[in-house]
C-alpha cells in the first residue's frame, strides 16, 4: 500500500554547510545552505557562480539566491557532514 503522504529530502545534515550545486546547462554554484523544501528548491547565502574559462575558473558573487530543485543535477559537500543520530 502506498503512503499516504511523500515525504521531502532529507537535508537537514547539510543545513549552514557550504555546498556545491552543479545545475543543468553545465553551470555551477557554491554558497551556504540556509534552507530547502519537498521539491529539492533551495536557499543559498553568499552564494556565487563558477565558470570553467581557459584563463581559470571565473566566480561571479550572487548574494542569496533561491534554485528551482529540477535544475539541479547533484549536491556536494565542501565540509564535513556528520551522519544523522537515529
Amino acid at each position: 500500500m502506498a503512503p499516504k503522504y511523500q515525504k521531502g529530502p532529507d537535508l537537514k545534515r547539510f543545513m549552514d554547510k557550504k555546498l556545491r550545486l552543479s545545475l543543468n546547462g553545465n553551470r555551477k554554484v557554491v554558497g551556504t545552505l540556509r534552507g530547502y523544501d519537498a521539491f529539492l528548491n533551495v536557499v543559498l547565502e553568499e552564494a556565487f557562480s563558477e565558470q570553467q574559462q581557459s584563463s581559470g575558473i571565473i566566480k561571479e558573487d550572487l548574494g542569496t539566491i533561491v534554485l528551482r530543485g529540477n535544475s539541479i543535477v547533484q549536491f556536494e559537500s565542501l565540509e564535513r557532514v556528520y551522519a544523522a543520530a537515529t
